[in-house]
């Protein structure tokens, strides 16, 4: 596979010095004129055959609210890519087009064209060589509803445009109309050549009612306003960028103005547009981006590439977030007030966006079986920015979660980076592109050093500007600094599937004074090269070894003149591998105080589990006890966190532990500080109701939640009372717990709650709603389950994406835990309406065609 994508990898863009006067190339006897080339192989994904450049996009657009249709025509200006061809094909997804014409100066001549609802064929007036331009007009009306539902787990739907409440229907939502490019739903509202490897400048004439605002890609030229309380805007871009990056959002937004200033001394503009219920938070929320702007083009030494910067948030996303250049939107979970931003921000998805501005914009993957080149960078750059603001351990624990996130994916399937072979472009949408990649980046640069990794991504980012780039060219974009062959690197990370799984053991040999440490991988992959710098740890001695681990299994002779109390393979945690070393309980102890990083320190916990695995001495479990206490004190809060976890397990745990518990009810922390509420209340039956009644009153939403849940612990009857009283918090976080205690404690006559909160509330609160209401149902099966399955039933058929979701995994876990029950009881008369149930819950989930 390796040497058949070599074969196939980009060799050369050509200048527009190899341009002829003269130049009129035939068409080789291959359908290059075709919008596809047929691939034999299967699976193989190639990147878009380039037949067509699409230099410029102009849309000129207006909307029938109630239809839910885009009123468009499009102008489009392109030239052959090389080969001259007298045919045009063009992506465009269920339109109804009216008509097609070229444009000259003088008048517009139609053009006759075939249309299979997916690809407009145009026949071109002549045949056209790869320096002549043309301009084509396509009147058109995009009725994004009216197309099939498609969607991943990661972009739930791909219709492209999207219309909320327009009919005003949904209480306390407003109405808008938003898009979502990626991977190819902008040819939903335009024709385009729908392809990453495209780029075209872009002019969009916007006409809205007056009291809406628009925003799209670029900058806003002007805006008219005309008869009948309209209004035309026209935003332009200049700068080239990819279809499935253009964008726009209308919408009653108060946008807050910021600004930064990049090397030359030049105002980007920088506006935050909210709802505006939120817009007084849109500083705490998103007010750190200008000096994430700042950090970003520095590390880069590549200014901030594009005219403004806008972000957007927007009801019923079908993602977490896109990065459209110049103009992020966002989904609703950002929209937060002064109590939720004491619980936690969203900094790591805002970091993620705009780092993409530069690796997904600026360069764009040339095919999606490169989109780590994408999706990998922005991930590693929330990294780079906690590194940066926040420190060594809130870095370390971002990357800790990008290995979890890739470890748990590749229990089920492992696969390649860049992947050319899959099955659905939306398939690369996964912790491979994104978490494996932010770790391997981390690896490359460790590697590397820090000045190799940052100029290597200057000379990748300037070599390939607006324009597109597979690996290979990041390869060189290193190798041409390092001087340095770092194929190994890449084919084994990059081009390759899997991860190290290296067993650890070790012993010492007195007489020689020499550490024998035995590595062998065990993963059935082929062994990983793994450059190591091993750290050794005895009562006085700490230094680091470096070794090249190439085998599958390797001993390496470490001169040490102590016998090891401690041995970390990875001290720096550069590599993407899973080390399983036999941990001592003197080692664990040694490392947690010894540790250098917070991966160390979580590490050292593990030996924690011994607690409920095996019988212990007194001295032994003090010394576990002491290690626990220690890890509450941590000055970080996930480590206190992994210390709660663990004291869910030990109910039994001494009074010294459990004071030191008691100590983290004031946590600075309101994540810690909830936990511990709870942790303390439902094991160690803290029942001092005064607490969680004074934590009932407290701002931050997380620990007035950890209030109500400690409470129907304590006395379910005044959970009830507290939960009605906080039934209306907008707050999903105290929704939450207020449908737990209902769902737990409750009574059928909460029914009618649970009804209103999913049909009144809005998509989330639909999801939380529904999730919890399956149990609900399960415990007044007898009184509710009919009509309960009805209702959830009716969610299926939900315009909304998220709704859709909710339902589905509702009645799913409804019809399992049914079926438990059947499974488990003799068969009588409620046996037979359960099983009635289970089929009645398959088939609204299965519907016969």
């Amino acid at each position: 596979m390796r040497s058949f994508l070599i074969v196939f990898s980009l060799i050369l863009l050509a200048g527009c010095s190899v341009i002829q006067d003269s130049a009129d190339d035939e068409l080789p006897p291959i359908p290059l004129a075709a919008a596809e080339i047929k691939v034999e192989t299967p699976g193989y994904q190639p990147a878009k055959p380039k037949v067509h450049d699409l230099l410029h996009t102009r849309l000129d657009i207006s909307f029938d609210w109630k239809a839910h249709h885009l009123l468009g025509k499009a102008t489009l200006t392109l030239k052959p890519y090389f080969y001259a061809t007298d045919r045009l094909v063009l992506d465009a997804k269920g339109f109804d087009i009216h008509s097609v014409k070229l444009v000259t100066d003088s008048a517009y001549q139609d053009l006759t064209y075939e249309y299979d609802n997916w690809k407009l064929d145009i026949q071109l007036d002549k045949k056209y060589s790869r320096i002549e331009e043309f301009t084509i007009k396509i009147d058109y009306t995009a009725k994004p509803d009216d197309l099939p539902m498609g969607g991943s787990e990661a972009i739930l739907a791909d219709k492209g445009l999207y219309f909320i409440n327009t009919d005003s229907t949904e209480v306390d939502k407003p109405t808008q109309i938003w898009t979502q490019g990626q991977t190819e739903s902008s040819s939903c509202w335009f024709p385009t050549i729908d392809s990453p490897n495209e780029r075209t400048t872009q002019e969009m004439f916007i006409t809205v009612d007056d009291r809406f605002k628009t925003l799209s890609n670029g900058e806003l030229v002007y805006s008219n306003f005309n008869a009948g309380s309209t209004r035309t805007d026209y935003w332009k871009m200049d700068l080239s960028h990819p279809p499935y990056l253009f964008m726009m959002a209308v919408g009653e937004y108060v946008v807050a103005h910021d600004k930064w200033i990049n090397s030359k001394g030049q105002e980007i503009p920088v506006r935050y547009w909210m709802e505006p219920e939120y817009a007084p938070f849109a500083y705490k929320i998103f007010g750190n981006t200008p000096e994430m702007m700042s950090f970003y083009s520095e590390i880069l030494n590549y200014d901030y590439p594009w005219p403004k910067y806008s972000q957007v948030v927007v009801r019923d996303y079908v993602s977490g977030a896109m990065e459209n250049t110049t103009a992020t939107i966002h989904g609703e979970f950002l929209n937060s007030d002064d109590r939720d931003l004491l619980d936690w921000n969203n900094e790591d998805i805002i970091a993620h966006e705009l780092f993409h501005h530069w690796f997904g914009d600026l360069v764009t993957c040339e095919s999606w079986a490169n989109l780590p080149l994408n999706e990998s960078f922005a991930t590693y750059g929330e990294y780079l920015w906690n590194e940066y603001k926040y420190g060594a351990d809130h870095a370390d624990y971002t990357l800790m979660n990008f290995q979890s996130g890739y470890f748990y994916e590749a229990k089920n399937e492992k696969k390649d980076l860049i992947r050319y072979y899959y099955e659905d472009k939306e398939d690369m949408f996964d912790s491979h592109s994104y978490e494996k990649g932010g770790c391997i980046l981390h690896s490359l640069r460790g590697i590397v050093g820090d000045d190799a990794f940052f100029l290597s991504l200057h000379d990748y980012l300037v070599d390939h500007q607006y324009a597109d780039a597979e690996v290979h060219n990041l390869r060189l974009a290193f190798e041409k600094t390092t001087g340095q062959d770092l194929k190994w690197f890449f084919d084994q990370w990059f081009l390759g599937a899997g991860h190290p799984e290296v067993e650890v053991s070790h012993g010492y040999n007195a007489e020689t004074q020499m550490i024998e440490l035995t590595l062998e991988q065990v993963q059935p992959e082929d062994p990983f090269t793994l450059p190591l710098d091993i750290r050794v740890v005895t009562p006085n001695l700490d230094f680091e070894f470096e070794a090249l681990f190439t085998e599958r299994k390797q001993t390496f002779q470490i001169p040490c003149e102590e016998v090891p109390v401690w041995i970390n393979p990875d001290a720096h945690h550069n590599t993407l591998a899973v080390y399983k070393v036999d941990r001592s309980l003197a080692a664990s102890q040694m490392q947690f105080t010894k540790a250098n990083d917070l991966f160390d320190r979580t590490e050292a916990l593990e030996i924690l589990e011994m607690y409920g695995s095996v019988t212990l001495s007194d001295e032994d479990r003090k010394q576990l006890d002491e290690l626990l206490i220690l890890a509450m004190q941590d000055p970080y809060e996930s480590v206190r966190l992994t210390a709660i976890d663990y004291l869910y397990d030990l109910p039994d745990a001494p009074q010294n532990v459990v004071d030191q518990l008691h100590t983290l009810r004031d946590d600075k922390n309101t994540e810690v500080k909830s936990e511990a509420l709870i942790l303390l209340a439902s094991v160690f039956g803290f029942d001092d109701k005064s607490v969680f009644e004074k934590a009932l009153k407290t701002q931050s939403y997380l620990v007035v939640s950890a209030g109500l849940e400690g409470l129907s612990y304590i006395d379910p009857a005044q959970a009830l009372v507290e939960a009605k009283k906080l039934e209306n918090e907008s707050s999903m976080t105290i929704k939450s717990s207020v449908l737990s205690v209902f769902t737990q404690h409750g009574g059928a006559e909460y029914n009618d709650y649970f009804n209103s909160s999913m049909a009144d509330g809005g998509s989330y609160e639909y999801y939380l709603t529904a999730l919890n209401y399956s149990e609900f149902l399960l415990q007044h099966e007898e009184k509710l389950m009919d009509d309960g399955i009805e209702t959830l039933g009716n969610g299926l058929t939900s315009d909304d994406d998220l709704r859709r979701y909710a339902a589905r995994r509702s009645l799913t876990n409804l019809m399992k835990s049914l079926s438990v029950m059947v499974e488990g009881e003799p068969e009588n008369t409620f046996t037979e309406k359960r099983t009635a149930n289970i089929t009645r819950i398959s088939e609204l989930l299965n519907p016969i065609p």
